[in-house]
């Protein structure tokens, strides 16, 4: 029997989520974390960084997807990532395409 594969968490505005939650991305791991973030203008620079930082840890998450614009304001943590799991894909999203 083949093991679970990995989660792809979400990092990004509301519409952006809610289109990769619509599409069965969204799960709950044993802690009852979640695999996204909505980011809203109430959301602070500290809480996505903490939130990506702990994608980062977790053993079950093999992709990240960020908006690019979210992505921007925490350059310094995502350019500090090097390892190649999980990946980590800049998306554009609905406001800020590429």
């Amino acid at each position: 029997m083949a093991g679970r594969g990995k989660l792809i968490a979400v990092v990004g505005d509301e519409d952006t989520v809610t289109g990769f939650l619509l599409g069965g991305v969204g799960e709950l791991n044993a802690q009852r974390k979640p695999n996204f973030l909505v980011v809203e203008k109430e959301t602070s620079v500290a809480e996505i960084e903490e939130t990506f930082r702990s994608f980062l840890t977790r053993d079950d998450i093999g992709i990240i997807l960020i908006n690019q614009c979210v992505a921007e304001l925490i350059r310094h943590a995502v350019e500090a990532h090097t390892r190649s799991l999980p990946a980590v894909l800049e998306i554009p999203s609905k406001e800020h395409p590429y």
